[in-house]
């Protein structure tokens, strides 16, 4: 066999350049006007920072992409992106800037992939954040012709002594709170898709569900200054997420019958005959966020939620 051509071997400059200049096409403020170039990014805004520091954040989606593949359904799996990663800044107290976007795939499909950046965007707006750029690789002889994979980049802005958690602040008896998840968001599918059999279309589907965005709702309850510390909750559970914010002195105390368990983690435990430990090691099990408060500051901090309505319950102390 004689290949002669990059397209022969099975990648094609020109689809990657269409797809290049279909996401520079969309309308949305969530789109850099500066697509299409070696490196993207955003004005820059200092002036009311005093010292200002730059976090960033990567993740993936796991194999919630194979659930995408099996139902055709892909405008949803970009928001799971994006808040993987954004929800990772917000709980540092950092606002979310760019957003890149990082797609491998074994061939550029234009319809799949145009799904893809729409929810990537979609996920953007709901972050007040833009998309400043990113990558397409078509890799042939590392992917299958139906693959791909995603990964995400973000970076974000805090004034130094807004950052969470504030560890020396934070004191035995202070109280946990929690801001309820969407489903299962994007963690613990390799599990969950093995309990939840392709035959139960209609439980596999629930699988699919979107990852929550929590960056307003987070920037509302931090500019308060009662939040102590915040935690997203993935891969681990409650316990051990929200460990990663505390004093190692103090340990965690969870009432697990304060909030509704979404119904997707009882069909999990049942189906799959799991142990509960095991459920709460891997699932957020209807806990998306969880913060940190002094006692004296709850009732305060609820009345200020439900002003604006965002749903918060009291869900446990430290100890």
């Amino acid at each position: 066999m004689s290949i002669k051509t990059y397209a022969g071997a099975g990648v094609s400059i020109d689809r990657g350049d269409k797809f290049a200049q279909f996401i520079a096409s969309i309308k949305s403020k969530a789109v850099s006007k500066g697509i299409g170039g070696f490196a993207g990014g955003i004005e820059l805004d200092i002036s009311k920072y005093k010292n200002p520091v730059l976090l960033s954040t990567t993740d993936g989606v796991g194999t919630k992409l194979l659930l995408t593949k099996e139902f055709d359904m892909y405008d949803t799996i970009g928001i799971d992106l994006v808040a993987m990663c954004v929800n990772d800044l917000i709980v540092c107290g950092a606002e979310p800037l760019n957003f890149l976007d990082y797609i491998a795939c074994g061939k550029i499909n234009e319809k799949i992939l145009k799904e893809i950046i729409k929810g990537i965007i979609k996920g953007c707006e709901d972050s007040d954040c833009i998309l400043a750029g990113g990558e397409t690789a078509e890799m042939p002889d590392v992917y299958k012709e139906d693959d791909y994979d995603l990964a995400g980049f973000c970076v974000g802005i805090v004034e130094k002594d807004k950052m969470l958690p504030k560890k020396n602040e934070i004191k035995r008896g202070d109280v946990i709170l929690g801001l309820p998840s969407s489903g299962i968001h994007s963690n613990g599918l390799s599990l969950a898709r093995k309990i939840i059999g392709e035959k139960d279309k209609v439980g596999r589907a629930t699988l699919l569900r979107p990852t929550k965005i929590y960056v307003k709702e987070l920037k509302k309850l931090i500019s308060t200054d009662m939040i102590l510390s915040a935690a997203h909750i993935t891969g681990g559970g409650l316990e051990s997420n929200l460990k990663r914010t505390i004093p190692n002195t103090l340990s965690t105390s969870f009432n697990y019958s304060s909030w509704k368990t979404p119904d997707i983690f009882k069909k999990i435990m049942k189906d799959g005959g799991i142990a509960e430990s095991e459920m709460r090691k891997v699932f957020n099990m209807g806990i998306g966020i969880a913060l940190v408060a002094h006692k004296e500051n709850v009732n305060n901090l609820l009345s200020f939620a439900r002003k604006e309505r965002i749903e918060i319950n009291v869900i446990g102390e430290l100890r």
